[in-house]
């Protein structure tokens, strides 16, 4: 019976190593388990703050998306007005290049304006040139007539004395 005792003694020595063997397992594995659980919750944790960072990031570029596509909008509205600035430029250098033509037509018309007058005056200084001369003349032919006609007179009155 001592024997029995001392087997079963040994038996439950050898259970209770057999336990003690398994419970520093499975504390080793609970530590190791721990560990990867620390390890995964500061995974999680950096891989939380990366997402944060990211949904930072998203929310600066959408608000550069909008700041963009608003920036498009109004460069479209801008290239809208410059076309609309660059036909009216257009229009006003063809009226202006019209305005010059008929400038430039307008002088040189005044030019021939200005040379015909200048002939025509020469025309009318030389006509009353000759106005002049056909006037002195005239006068200088009324003086022979009354000259002539007194010596007629004289003549006839001498006629008719005799």
């Amino acid at each position: 019976m001592a024997d029995r005792i001392r087997e079963k003694m040994n038996q439950l020595r050898l259970e209770a190593d057999e336990s003690a063997q398994k419970v520093e397992e499975l504390q080793a594995k609970v530590k190791a388990l721990e560990q990867e659980n620390l390890a995964k919750e500061q995974e999680i944790t950096s891989l939380s703050h990366k997402n944060g960072l990211l949904e930072a990031e998203n929310e600066k570029m959408d608000t550069t998306i909008k700041d963009l596509k608003k920036a498009a909008d109004e460069g479209l509205q801008h290239g809208t007005h410059n076309e609309t600035l660059q036909r009216r430029l257009q229009l006003l250098e063809e009226e202006a290049e019209e305005a010059d033509k008929t400038l430039r037509e307008t002088n040189e018309k005044l030019r021939q304006t200005d040379v015909k007058a200048g002939h025509f005056e020469r025309k009318v200084q030389a006509l009353e040139n000759e106005r002049d001369q056909w006037e002195a003349k005239y006068e200088e032919m009324a003086k022979k007539h009354q000259a002539l006609q007194k010596e007629l007179e004289d003549l006839q009155n001498e006629i008719g004395n005799i």
